[in-house]
């Protein structure tokens, strides 16, 4: 079978996934566009910050791109292409979107705390702590797997490290102007963009390497990446990781077009 029919294949499915399965589960949840979420109702400026809807369509975009997507389709292929067909039309629809989906509004109806804090609610303390335990050792598991597929990247391809790196401070950048001197966000997006995409020139040019072995180059990424996790995990969403999401989405949405094309 062509490879490009399957793609139209695929997008028809989701489109259809989307205009019918998602309006079955948005009914079955009750959900109203026009109810305040907590970060308008709690806003503080530090965790309660409402998003504009195309920054929280990319934040979410690139977040759901993680081990799912990605590892499951590439260790699928192991046994063939119908298994990967399967995993990202059946998996996105009926699992990961659901999932998701259902996570978000639990959350935002219960003041935008964790499912850790929701599971107490309803289920109690031992409920909670069970899950918590469940949760921390699936993302040692998740952690441990990426870190290690980031460093060996980033020293197989040095000019991708540098490329990255550059792009943590363009994001820092990119949230302080929207956020702090309130910058339109079309035109932000325009050139953050094309600021990106410079990061990416720019590695290619410059790439980082921090000794002649190997394995002295994963050490010290190992380090810098670990660090990078911790620092991304305690400061609030809106200064690094939103505003890192939706600049990467760009990137994401050009590979798709590209790749498709």
């Amino acid at each position: 079978m062509s490879s490009s029919l399957l793609i139209i294949i695929t997008l028809l499915l989701f489109t259809a996934g989307y205009l019918f399965y998602g309006r079955f589960v948005a009914k079955k949840l009750g959900l109203d566009r026009n109810a305040p979420t907590p970060a308008h109702t709690r806003k503080d400026g530090v965790d309660y910050v409402p998003a504009k809807w195309p920054i929280l369509l990319g934040h979410h975009f690139a977040s759901i791109a993680g081990a799912a997507p990605i590892i499951g389709p590439i260790t699928a292929a192991v046994f063939g292409w119908i298994p990967v067909l399967l995993w990202i039309v059946l998996g996105n629809i009926f699992l990961g979107a659901v999932h998701d989906l259902t996570s978000l509004v639990a959350s935002v109806r219960h003041k935008g705390q964790s499912l850790g804090e929701v599971i107490e609610t309803y289920i109690g303390k031992k409920g909670k702590g069970l899950f918590l335990i469940f949760a921390w050792s699936t993302l040692v598991l998740v952690v441990a797997a990426f870190v290690i597929l980031v460093v060996k990247t980033f020293t197989a391809s040095p000019a991708v490290g540098t490329s990255s790196s550059l792009f943590i401070l363009l994001a820092l950048m990119f949230g302080f102007s929207i956020y702090k001197l309130k910058f339109p966000l079309s035109i932000s997006s325009v050139i953050g963009v094309a600021l990106l995409l410079g990061c990416v020139w720019l590695g290619n040019q410059y790439p980082i390497q921090f000794s002649p072995d190997q394995a002295v180059n994963q050490q010290v990424w190992t380090w810098i990446v670990l660090g990078y996790i911790f620092i991304a995990s305690v400061t609030p969403v809106w200064i690094l990781l939103q505003p890192r999401d939706y600049l990467n989405s760009f990137l994401l949405y050009l590979v798709l077009i590209v790749a498709f094309v």
